[in-house]
């Protein structure tokens, strides 16, 4: 049974990288990378941990965390690519909530933090190992930057851009609670 996205009950929160509250998106990337690209969750754990922090955290970039009572639930990040575009990373969904569209509200909220930092272009590279990834980025709107008739590994890693436009929030999405 896939249960819907309830807005008034998600909560937005600006953290750290070693934040408590972002620690189950570190370990289950961990887990989904090395499943699908090797290594063991450890070691890819670590490196998630170990990627500079400050790249995520204000002016230039935020890591953001979407809970529902209390649990965190998705997430997302963003760095400085260049002067126009930032960098989306770590987009996550928690297994176990996966299927009601909070991929999607991640890329929302941080498009409109992305926005507010005044850059004007969003990129991103999701594995050749990630179908689910490629469909998100390509329903919210980014356009592949590779040829979509190769087969995904020849490609290697998959790079999408968007261009970010003006754009009035809507009602139902201002009833979210963001929290710095």
């Amino acid at each position: 049974m896939t249960r819907r996205l309830n807005l008034p009950e998600l909560r937005v929160r600006h953290v750290a990288q070693d934040d408590p509250l972002a620690a189950p998106l570190l370990a289950e990337l961990a887990v989904e990378y090395s499943s699908r690209y090797g290594g063991t969750a450890g070691e890819v754990h670590a490196d998630l941990r170990d990627y500079p922090a400050a790249e995520f955290a204000p002016p230039h970039g935020a890591l953001l965390m979407v809970t529902r009572n209390a649990e965190a639930v998705a997430g997302g990040a963003f760095q400085r690519y260049d002067a126009e575009t930032a960098e989306l990373k770590r987009i996550w969904t928690a297994r176990e909530h996966r299927r009601q569209g909070l991929g999607l509200f991640v890329l929302e909220q941080l498009e409109a933090e992305i926005a507010r930092r005044g850059y004007r272009r969003i990129y991103l590279t999701t594995g050749p190992r990630q179908p689910e990834a490629v469909g998100l980025y390509l329903r919210a709107g980014y356009t592949a930057l590779y040829d979509p008739d190769l087969p995904a590994e020849e490609i290697g890693p998959h790079p999408f851009d968007k261009r970010l436009t003006a754009r009035k929030q809507s009602p139902a999405r201002e009833s979210v609670g963001v929290l710095a």
